[in-house]
């Protein structure tokens, strides 16, 4: 029985961890020169040509049309 525990805690803690090590901030690069930062990665949406991200300054998800963005990548955290 507590061997079953001490795998399930350990699978939970693994799982953790991954899945805070995918949500690095991001950097979309503006056609204007502007750099946002976001919190996790933006999402496209193909059909609208809108890119949805979660503002690392402020915590509010935004919008920002495709053909204003210049590039979009990882930070080196």
């Amino acid at each position: 029985m507590k061997k079953n525990i001490l795998v399930s805690i350990a699978f939970s803690c693994a799982s953790l961890f991954l899945l805070a090590a995918c949500s690095s901030n991001q950097a979309i690069k503006t056609t204007d020169g502007k750099t946002i930062v976001t919190d996790g990665k933006p999402q496209v949406d193909e059909d609208t040509g809108l890119v949805s991200y979660k503002n690392a300054e402020t915590g509010k998800t935004e919008q920002i049309n495709r053909d204003q963005v210049k590039s979009m990548g990882e930070l080196d955290n």
